[in-house]
């Protein structure tokens, strides 16, 4: 009997210097997990989530310890106020690697505070206020809005062969500076802009704005907004017998776009999405087997996005043998990912040096590869 408490209580004390062993590392989640942006802030979130569950698996190690990944999630509702508030409560519980925020106009005002208290962001926020800040901290893991409304307007002018445009955004951070972007390219490319009109990103009636514009006989209407909005207006501008295409940037570019837009989406909607197509990308397929596989539906825009920022983190972690911020955001500074969307590799800003940009339509319900531009 002796000697099975002797055993035991090796057991125990060997279980103990394992555990003391181990570190815990969070990676903190900003993104909208309520409201009408849900549907993208979840996909996002299953993104970090199958990348930390990955990692646990296998399990890595840093200077001599086994790390423990634990994802902190935290709704920002897409809106500044509650985004400033979860960047606070993830600091608070001791999050120094956080992926997101999802909205522009949530990064911006939260990067301060991630700033200060040295937490690194991946995040895709697209507007180029939020790199042009000066913070070493920050890394957007996508293309701009310089480079999605730009080379939308390029496929417009140079490929669709548009004369004439008109410009409606939704007066957030990314809706504007994305439909200012599609704006100057268009001018630069030859085309007239006949209109820039606004809404709001809770509005659902667009007739008054569609009404007026109508009269111009625009070609395409580029809308800088999200989904939620886009397809009642694609649906009224069927209905008001518009013709002209919309064209918008990536957060229109999900199949949460067909669901709400129904048979008004279809081949006359384009919109770019960040990077290569991911079906044509070497580890690509076998992500998107794998994502339905774990969470029982499709990945969408940013899925994979977020699982390699989180793997990137990683990655950094190794190469540093250090888990002090300041290390890793140094290797991811002057390295280079090989990720499942692309390969992620940043200027002094925090851009991607190289970020090509994938055209949609869409078919059934579905955005549609057409060409990376």
């Amino acid at each position: 009997m002796k000697l099975k408490h002797i055993a035991l209580a090796a057991a125990l004390l060997a279980a103990t210097q394992v555990q003391a062993q181990e570190t815990v590392v969070k990676i903190g989640h900003s993104g909208p997990l309520s409201g009408s942006q849900a549907f993208s802030g979840k996909d996002n979130e299953s993104g970090a989530r199958l990348a930390v569950e990955e990692l646990n698996a296998k399990p890595i190690t840093v200077a001599g310890k086994k790390i423990r990944f634990e994802l902190q999630s935290e709704d920002d509702q897409g809106d500044p106020k509650a985004g400033v508030a979860a960047a606070q409560k993830l600091i608070d519980q001791g999050v120094k690697y956080v992926v997101g925020p999802y909205n522009s106009g949530v990064a911006i005002p939260a990067s301060r505070a991630y700033n200060d208290a040295g937490v690194l962001i991946a995040s895709v926020a697209t507007n180029p206020k939020l790199t042009q800040q000066g913070y070493k901290g920050i890394f957007r893991v996508n293309a701009s809005d310089t480079q999605l409304g730009g080379k939308m307007a390029l496929y417009a002018a140079n490929e669709l062969k548009l004369k004439t445009v008109a410009v409606i955004d939704d007066r957030t951070a990314f809706g504007q500076g994305l439909a200012e972007e599609f704006k100057k390219q268009a001018k630069a490319a030859g085309m007239t802009v006949a209109g820039h009109e606004f809404t709001t990103d809770k509005s659902f009636d667009f007739s008054a704005i569609l009404t007026k514009l109508k009269t111009k006989k625009v070609e395409a209407i580029f809308f800088g907004g999200y989904a939620p909005q886009a397809a009642p207006l694609a649906r009224q501008m069927k209905q008001l017998g518009i013709n002209a295409r919309l064209l918008g940037g990536e957060t229109i570019c999900t199949a949460e776009m067909g669901k709400l837009g129904g048979d008004a989406v279809a081949e006359n909607v384009l919109c770019p999405q960040a990077g290569a197509l991911l079906d044509k990308a070497a580890a690509g397929p076998a992500f998107k087997s794998k994502f339905k596989a774990r969470f029982k539906q499709d990945a969408d825009v940013y899925a994979a996005t977020y699982y390699d920022a989180t793997m990137m983190y990683a990655q950094a972690m190794q190469k540093a043998n250090s888990l002090d911020p300041l290390k890793v955001g140094a290797v991811i500074a002057g390295g280079e990912y090989k990720g499942v969307a692309g390969n992620y590799s940043f200027d002094a800003r925090g851009d991607m040096k190289q970020s090509p940009v994938t055209i949609f339509n869409f078919k059934a319900g579905q955005p549609s590869a057409i060409i990376t531009y």
